[in-house]
């Protein structure tokens, strides 16, 4: 299957209408799929929260444990091939698991580390005898994994990697030398993913086993959070890597480290996702508790305010993320097998700016709840007994991982300006198209849930218009222009999270009738509520910087007026106070 041929391109959703039948949500999980999950929840549930106190306090001899036994009921192969030990599963697998371990934070960590970055540069790149040799391993838990990319001079810059490798005399060997910094998994891993730049200069990854001359790892670093997962710095000198573990090609590093992280930030949506959940949980069921005032708290119209807007976040965040897996599963699903490194590369980076959206909105979604859900816990929230404090601290990590949020946030507009480069996009087309719309007048939807997919196509038309101007006015230096970059990314977010909301909503009410989904048109109500009125203040930032005059005072007259269609979401005092009983009902976030 080539590129050409997948249901939806990577950054369609920017200038495209959705095809609804091509949506993949949660409502279309297959019993598998279910399986999979509720065995990765129990696991969690039975095996790791009865020692969350020992996982906290870094007893890191019980974490690779717990990693063994996740490895003997499959919870680690779920991305490598049967034929290697794993089970071969899909991306929407892969990211039920992810989700179901996002709560158990410093296990969670080293979990999903292990599984992705850790092991999938080997999945997908590896040689046959490479994947032989470590596969098998690393899906039992016999052995772990770790992903050495970060330097201290080369974070966010991974390129400016430092690290060399040069091969030695008689060509049996590579010596490496250089620092990687903060390593996940690093003292008790077996294996490690380093990249280093070959002859000073072709940047390269290798495998690297723990036993190999010259390598040594730094103290435990002190952490903020996720205790429970090891960091160390991971120092080579002189280290004698055999050949044979170069992994992919000389000077080819980029491709396995760059889009490994794809994969990785899709990982890391899914686990804030579940560990959102696990955020609203605990809130819902703390303010059923607690009494002021002579009643619960739950009760009060404030507190129903914020669950519901927590709540409504979350499900934006959930359609987002299975959405994209349904996409990685189209690009990816047929890729075990495959040999060719360019393919793999090619359609490992398709759906770049979805993964980065999931990484975005995702740990911006669990740092919102999780501050949500301390304040609701009021000073006990500050207190370790009751479990936020330490949610609270282990979800700031996110927003770091996996590339910065601000580095994922310049990745989205300046991808699509590369395929605008190389005539993937016809850019001046989707303008014209829509600022035509935007200029068009308003045509009033009719249908049912009619407004919520017109608002989803006014978030796009505004995105468009602002890109194209943006584009005219900077041309290829835009890539230079980040305060643009970072409020067009913006819009692209807002987007993609509405109109996954939207369509999924759409589909379920297709399925079942309004009635019984009563509770998603609520949610998606109330995220659009946020999302247009953010798309309206984003919009009018970049239009302050990108016209004047005449054309400034069009523009933004146009912004207005359609962002005002949609004042009715707004009126969401009720709906909201309907949303939180629903949820004080399940005690848990359904829907």
């Amino acid at each position: 299957m080539e590129q050409a041929n997948l249901i939806n391109k990577g950054s369609a959703f920017l200038y495209e209408k959705l095809d609804p039948r091509t949506l993949f949500t949660p409502e279309n999980f297959t019993d598998e799929h279910k399986m999979i999950g509720s065995a990765a929840r129990q696991f969690i549930e039975k095996e790791v929260v009865p020692y969350k106190e020992e996982i906290e306090n870094q007893n890191f001899e019980r974490v690779t444990q717990l990693l063994r036994k996740a490895g003997d009921m499959g919870l680690l192969g779920h991305s490598i091939p049967e034929k290697f030990g794993g089970l071969g599963l899909d991306k929407i697998s892969k990211g039920i698991v992810g989700e179901m371990v996002g709560p158990s934070g410093g296990y969670g960590v080293a979990h999903s580390n292990h599984t992705c970055i850790a092991t999938l540069p080997i999945t997908y790149f590896g040689t046959l005898k490479q994947k032989e040799k470590y596969l098998p391993k690393l899906a039992s838990g016999e052995w772990v994994g770790a992903y050495c990319l970060t330097e201290p001079n080369a974070g966010s810059d991974a390129l400016a990697a430092q690290t060399t490798a040069f091969l030695n005399d008689k060509a049996t060997h590579y010596v490496l030398n250089g620092t990687k910094i903060y390593i996940t998994n690093a003292v008790f891993s077996d294996t490690f993913i380093v990249y280093a730049k070959v002859d000073g200069v072709h940047f390269t990854a290798f495998i690297v086993e723990r036993n190999t001359p010259g390598l040594s790892l730094g103290p435990e670093e002190i952490k903020m959070g996720i205790k429970g997962s090891s960091t160390r710095s991971v120092i080579l000198e002189d280290c004698q890597v055999p050949a044979e573990n170069l992994l992919g090609e000389v000077g080819k590093g980029h491709v396995i480290a760059l889009n490994v992280l794809n994969l990785g930030r899709f990982n890391l949506g899914s686990a804030c996702v579940g560990a959102s959940k696990a955020g609203l949980k605990k809130a819902l069921q703390f303010v059923q508790e607690r009494k002021q005032f002579g009643r619960e708290i739950a009760q009060f119209p404030a507190t129903k305010g914020k669950v519901a807007v927590m709540a409504a976040r979350l499900y934006a965040a959930e359609s987002l993320q299975y959405r994209t897996a349904g996409l990685l599963e189209d690009s990816l699903g047929d890729l075990y097998d495959s040999g060719d490194l360019k393919l793999i590369g090619r359609r490992m980076s398709e759906y770049s700016i979805e993964c980065a959206v999931c990484k975005v909105f995702g740990s911006e979604t669990l740092d919102f709840v999780a501050d949500e859900a301390l304040q609701l816990h009021g000073g006990a929230g500050f207190i370790k007994e009751y479990g936020i404090e330490q949610m609270y601290r282990d979800s700031r990590i996110n927003r770091i991982f996996e590339g910065t949020n601000e580095i994922n946030r310049l990745l989205i507009p300046t991808t699509l300006i590369k395929k605008v480069l190389k005539g993937e996009i016809d850019l001046g087309m989707h303008v014209e198209k829509a600022l035509s719309e935007l200029s068009g007048g308003i045509n009033e939807a009719e249908g049912y849930f009619d407004q919520e997919k017109a608002a989803v196509n006014v978030m796009r038309n505004l995105f468009l218009l602002n890109a194209g101007l943006a584009w005219d006015a900077y041309g290829q230096s835009l890539v230079q222009e980040q305060e643009i970059l970072m409020n067009l990314a913006d819009l692209a977010i807002q987007l993609y999270a509405a109109e996954s909301a939207v369509y999924r909503t759409s589909n379920a009410i297709q399925q079942n009738g309004t009635d019984k989904e009563e509770l998603k048109i609520n949610l998606t109500r109330t995220y659009l509520e946020t999302a247009v009125w953010e798309t309206e203040r984003l919009s009018r930032k970049l239009l302050a910087n990108l016209t004047s005059g005449e054309e400034q005072e069009r523009l933004l007259t146009l912004t207005i007026q359609h962002c005002s269609r949609f004042q009715h979401f707004s009126h969401s005092i009720q709906p909201n106070r309907s949303i939180a009983d629903q949820l004080y009902q399940s005690n848990q976030f359904v829907c």
